[in-house]
């Protein structure tokens, strides 16, 4: 973990609640696909954690959503504003058991996580297939990025407004060698009992410091209690315990 100084480059929004924000700062910290950052927003006490999208050189990528007033004072934030920022955290994705044809899952604002580990995958020469689910066309973001990247994109909505009409396990194709999934909890557990190889899982939870101090975000797997923002947000199949 790190805190670092970031400056706001651009703010824009993909939805009507779906922001895009480039960040300039030192990146060295953020290691792996999947891991997050903690936001301080001034006059709140806790910080707000996001995943990270993408890092090049020292530019910084997150993509939130307005969920409450944190991330709508961050909407609101503009080129050249300093933010207070703790980087490198969580453990990201275990890309060395991809395989040749990995699939990636990302449901909402479980997606951005998807793009850095599909963009390195690609790197790599795997051949990547990407599920993006949503509820309806106009939730849909970052598709076309996807497909700049090479990746085989199948986009679903819960009402048929775009794409395949479903959840994103009636995408699923027949042939994949390992999968990697973020979003939403009911969503996961779907992927978990509808796949058929080994996977990852990235969990969305509330946190209170974001690195393992107060186990407030606490889950139990096989192995015992684990804290998300620290030992997670990726777990591997094997080790879930999915509680009611």
């Amino acid at each position: 973990m790190k805190q670092v100084l970031f400056s706001v480059k651009e703010n824009t929004p993909l939805t009507s609640n779906v922001y895009k924000m480039t960040m300039t700062g030192d990146c060295s910290n953020i290691t792996a696909p999947g891991q997050f950052v903690n936001i301080k927003i001034d006059g709140l006490y806790l910080r707000r954690p996001i995943s990270v999208c993408d890092i090049e050189e020292n530019v910084l990528t997150i993509i939130y959503k307005v969920v409450g007033k944190g991330t709508e004072i961050m909407s609101k934030m503009t080129e050249g504003q300093i933010l207070d920022v703790l980087t490198g955290l969580g453990n990201g994705y275990d890309i060395s058991l991809s395989g040749e044809n990995p699939l990636l899952i990302g449901g909402g604002v479980g997606v951005p996580p998807m793009y850095m580990l599909a963009k390195e995958l690609k790197e790599q020469g795997k051949s990547v297939s990407v599920i993006l689910g949503f509820n309806t066309k106009s939730e849909v973001f970052y598709e076309n990025e996807f497909k700049a990247l090479g990746c085989e994109v199948e986009v679903t909505t819960v009402d048929g407004s775009y794409g395949k009409k479903g959840f994103v396990t009636d995408a699923l194709p027949s042939d994949y060698s390992y999968f990697f999934c973020c979003g939403p909890k009911p969503m996961l557990k779907a992927v978990y009992k509808a796949t058929a190889t080994s996977g990852q899982f990235s969990f969305e939870e509330r946190m209170g410091c974001g690195f393992g101090a107060c186990m407030g975000c606490s889950c139990k797997t096989v192995t015992g209690y684990k804290r998300i923002c620290k030992d997670g947000p990726v777990l591997k199949k094997e080790e879930i315990l999915w509680e009611d």
